[in-house]
């Protein structure tokens, strides 16, 4: 089971967002939380808020209303960027600069771990008693192969062919 929490048009640029967001993604929802608490950036006081809001939507989502929070953990955290304000700064002679203020928007789903349960414990078998295996036969050596003439002879005998040819 999952359960999803989306913050949008946070005053804060996507680039800080996901500096923070990507310290928790994929860690258990306690030591995630235990992050962004003691964590010195502004950004993740939002971030915080935002992944208390998703594991109480878990927990309202459960019919029994029983989650165990060590099974809880951040399966997908992402930020999008989001609306983009403009406004104008006064330049020197005459000019304007532009000046984008950003937004964002934080989705952090968090899901439980299947618990594992061990498998029944299976009977051991008694193991077999393999026979020693008989030496394979006695294999005949491959026969030689022919030598070639050394590389002297050959040389020898091309050096003769061409001065006959010649005179």
């Amino acid at each position: 089971m999952e359960a999803r929490a989306i913050h949008r048009y946070i005053a804060s640029s996507p680039r800080k967002m996901r500096l923070v967001i990507d310290l928790i993604r994929g860690k258990s929802a306690t030591e995630a939380l235990h992050l962004l608490h003691f964590s010195p950036k502004h950004a993740s006081k939002v971030a915080e808020k935002v992944l208390r809001s998703a594991i109480s939507n878990l927990q309202n989502k459960d019919q029994t209303g029983r989650v165990d929070p060590a099974t809880v953990y951040v399966k997908e955290a992402f930020v999008d960027g989001g609306a983009m304000m403009k406004r104008i700064s006064p330049a020197p002679m005459g000019r304007a600069y532009r000046i984008r203020k950003r937004s964002n928007h934080i989705t952090i789903v968090v899901a439980q771990r299947p618990v594992k349960q061990a498998p029944p414990p299976t009977p051991k078998k008694a193991k077999e008693v393999k026979e020693p295996q008989q030496a394979p036969e006695a294999v005949a050596p491959k026969p030689a192969k022919p030598k070639r003439a050394s590389k002297e002879k050959a040389a020898g005998a091309s050096t003769k062919a061409r001065r006959t040819k010649k005179s």
